[in-house]
């Protein structure tokens, strides 16, 4: 799993936090995670940057609609604080097929232009496990219950 979330604290956060409470072996679980994740393209644009880039939040959404087939803004948000982009929330059903989700569309950010170092962005775009409820996504895709 070190290919796909960063630090082995952070997997046994997930399966503690999501995995546990999924119905699955620890091996079903992050089998689940590695499908949802390879369901999900970054934009060409926001790979291999060498330097933080500046886009606004609708950008890097047109980006990832574009990149990623099925996939409408209303089934994700773009997460920033008062100067970057600091993350991308994408909704997934049972099937790990895109869908709508007003409650995390409505979170999204709406600010004119931020910083995005697409390097720590995509680094820190998780995989995107199987859910029952949207609460039960990666943290770095939704927020905490």
């Amino acid at each position: 799993m070190l290919d796909l979330m960063p630090a082995p604290r952070l997997i046994f956060n997930e399966w503690d936090r999501h995995g546990t409470c999924s119905g699955q072996s620890p091996r079903a679980y992050f089998e689940t995670v590695r499908r949802a994740r390879a369901a999900v393209k970054i934009p060409p644009e926001f790979t291999d940057l060498k330097e933080p880039l500046s886009v606004t939040p609708h950008a890097v959404e047109e980006a990832f609609v574009k990149a990623n087939p099925g996939l409408s803004a209303s089934a994700m948000a773009i997460g920033c604080d008062a100067r970057r982009l600091t993350e991308v929330r994408l909704c997934l059903s049972k099937d790990l097929h895109f869908r709508d989700c007003a409650e995390i569309a409505k979170r999204s950010c709406n600010r004119d232009n931020h910083a995005a170092d697409a390097r720590r962005l995509t680094s820190r775009l998780p995989p995107l496990p199987k859910s029952r409820r949207m609460s039960q996504l990666q943290p770095k895709l939704l927020p905490k219950r």
